[in-house]
């Protein structure tokens, strides 16, 4: 499960590199992979810089996850989630390589909807004819098993099965008071619509703007070309 963990924390790095390279352009200052980040304030509580290893970055905002700032952030709840290594597709879907199953709640008797992925070696995310799943719910028992069991029986054999449950956390603190924007934990959703909102609400709180998605970014890089 670390393994499948550390495999899908890859893709979110991805994030911090994109920010790498635009610093490197536009002249900021960018440190990766820095243990025991401690996010430093003043006297009026307001952050003003980053420790790691004995050296700080100062700086006038902070833009983090909720590990990063305990005592700003309440748990909410918790997620269940599995993770499985087929060597098939999910059956009776068309033999789809990529596809996303809602469980409507009402359906399965619980409080909240289960969700269900697929992606395989099409998506470069996988060994040649392997297919990876993942299963996940708001965890309403401590059983993450058998909870999302019903998910898990769509799935047909599977070469390898892995559990894991983790808390999900919210920000309580006032961004204006001490210019730390929290994001939330990721939910149980495995389309992201929860999270694209999450950031766009980040984004505006941050810049006091609305993100405009309707620039036109080819028609952009090709005028920066001449």
């Amino acid at each position: 499960m670390e393994a499948l963990s550390s495999a899908k924390g890859r893709f979110t790095r991805f994030l911090p590199l994109a920010f790498a390279r635009l610093s490197a352009v536009y002249g900021g200052t960018y440190m990766l992979n820095k243990p025991e980040c401690k996010v430093e304030f003043d006297m009026e509580g307001k952050v003003c810089g980053v420790t790691s290893e004995g050296e700080t970055a100062k700086c006038k905002k902070v833009v983090c996850d909720p590990s990063y700032l305990a005592n700003k952030v309440r748990k909410i709840g918790k997620v269940a989630r599995a993770i499985a290594i087929m060597s098939h597709p999910i059956p009776n879907a068309n033999d789809s390589h990529s596809i996303q199953i809602i469980l409507p709640q009402k359906q399965l008797g619980r409080k909240s909807d289960m969700y269900v992925f697929c992606c395989s070696y099409t998506h470069n995310v996988a060994p040649k004819g392997k297919f990876i799943a993942f299963v996940s719910a708001e965890a309403e028992t401590d059983n993450p098993q058998s909870e999302l069991k019903p998910g898990i029986d769509l799935l047909g054999p599977v070469d390898e099965l892995f559990f894991d449950m983790y808390d999900r956390y919210e920000p309580v603190n006032e961004p204006s008071l001490d210019n730390c924007f929290v994001s939330s934990s990721y939910d149980a959703t495995t389309h992201f619509e929860t999270t694209v909102t999450d950031v766009l609400n980040m984004y505006t709180l941050i810049t006091g703007k609305t993100v405009d998605l309707s620039v036109d970014l080819s028609a952009a890089s090709a005028a920066e070309e001449y």
